[in-house]
């Protein structure tokens, strides 16, 4: 029998890439079987415990906060977020979902609320028209989770009804920021004053607009925790900055997102993040940020001080990257973090999808993907001081079904990845929580 390195050597004389290893992804049920798609709303808090909200449809059922305990191997429900924000019987459309990554500052975790039910208008997803009896979505709301007294606290309100897309936090500071859908106003709270304020629309009229000026809005905020500078990006490829010390917006002037590699985009067109980044982080290692372009997958460096874009590597999983195709999701992926050691990145991933021997491309991928639950989901990890790219292979459930409809990321103390997937058992289909043991090592 050829070992696994002879194998590697035939198949690459051969001009044949080797099957790569399979990741067994395990299940749970968080007893909510209402779970609906989640992009981020995941974190692992420093008591080691995963904390998830599985986000709803509905008008009249809001989503719900649970955590997970790796030690005990036991969900725990947390509440419903719509009760969190005080409007349990206010008959008004609940807060049903939270599009934001948890962060943690004093034993707390702060988090942002957003709409989970819409209505098409003009062929675009609009804020839900309540029905009879029920009044409008009243707004997001930014909340706080203190983790052991098991409490909310309801800290403020979006204006003009509007949900929560993007947030983020300067824990250094007691500040939190966020932005608004479908309009896109850029909003801050000071922790310490209690203080809203406003700061406008960052792009256009966001998803809020119609031909010019539509924009699709950024998902990721990123703070230097040096002098409190918070950047974004707009689908036109600019970088901004907001600036703590004058409480103002600026362009970044040096660079933008504008890269051949990313592709070309038409950003008043609908359906793809057009040059905005789809997630971020800060590596204080090296004061820079590190993010990864959607569609292209293509992972860059951006240092605030030299104001420079620098491409690094493509992230994508080796079934694409061999392809030469974008990520399956137009939009990109969100599961983009930091491994707890610091330095590796943990990237869930799309690949091509093959039927009968042939690659789906385009509608046809879309609408065998979505009626028969079908995403080529691979784990890739990239050690940034080493620069080194691994594909640890796809993922794939006890029942050889695959994950799918996965934006979110929580990478436990172990180096165990959770994420939140589309399941179906029993005829029936709910996103909950899932896992696929860890660390990972570099090959």
């Amino acid at each position: 029998m050829l070992s696994m390195t002879a194998l590697m050597v035939v198949a690459a004389a051969l001009n044949v890439a080797p099957a790569q290893p399979k990741l067994m992804a395990r299940t749970y049920n968080s007893g909510f079987p209402l779970g609906h798609d989640t992009y981020n709303g995941m974190g692992t808090g420093s008591d080691g415990k995963i904390y998830y909200v599985l986000s709803t449809e509905p008008y009249d059922r809001g989503a719900r906060m649970f955590c997970y305990d790796p030690a005990k191997d036991k969900i725990e429900s947390l509440g419903d977020i719509t009760e969190a924000c005080g409007e349990k019987d206010a008959k008004t459309v609940v807060q049903g979902k939270s599009h934001v990554t948890f962060v943690e500052q004093g034993g707390k975790l702060y988090f942002a609320t957003h709409v989970g039910y819409y209505s098409i208008i003009d062929g675009m997803e609009k804020i839900g028209i309540p029905p009879e009896g029920w009044q409008p979505y009243p707004g997001g709301h930014f909340l706080a989770y203190d983790m052991k007294t098991k409490k909310f606290e309801d800290l403020g309100k979006a204006p003009r009804g509007e949900g929560i897309l993007t947030m983020t936090m300067d824990t250094k500071r007691g500040r939190l920021y966020g932005l608004t859908w479908p309009a896109g106003h850029f909003l801050r709270y000071d922790l310490a004053k209690k203080e809203l304020k406003d700061l406008g629309p960052v792009s256009k009229l966001g998803e809020n607009g119609k031909g010019e000026d539509y924009r699709t809005l950024c998902r990721s905020f990123v703070v230097d925790p040096a002098d409190g500078s918070l950047y974004y990006t707009v689908g036109d490829g600019e970088i901004f900055r907001y600036r703590y010390d004058r409480d103002a917006i600026e362009v970044v002037a040096g660079d933008n997102m504008r890269k051949d590699y990313f592709g070309l985009y038409d950003p008043t067109s609908a359906g793809h993040m057009a040059y905005n980044w789809r997630q971020t982080f800060w590596y204080e290692p090296e004061k820079a940020v590190y993010g990864v372009h959607g569609n292209s997958g293509y992972l860059f460096r951006f240092d605030p001080k030299t104001e420079q874009v620098e491409i690094v590597a493509r992230l994508t999983s080796l079934p694409s990257q061999r392809s030469g195709m974008f990520d399956q999701f137009s939009y990109g992926y969100l599961g983009f973090a930091l491994g707890p050691n610091g330095k590796t990145i943990h990237y869930l991933t799309g690949g091509p999808i093959y039927v009968d021997g042939k690659r789906l491309a385009g509608k046809a991928k879309t609408a065998m993907g979505e009626s028969k639950g079908m995403e080529n989901l691979h784990l890739v990890t990239y050690d940034i001081p080493a620069r080194k790219y691994t594909d640890q292979g796809p993922i794939f459930f006890k029942d050889g079904s695959r994950p799918y409809y996965v934006n979110s990321i929580a990478i436990g103390k172990d180096g165990t990845v959770y994420t939140l997937s589309r399941i179906t058992e029993n005829g029936k289909t709910r996103t909950d929580l899932i896992s696929i043991k860890g660390p990972f090592k570099s090959k």
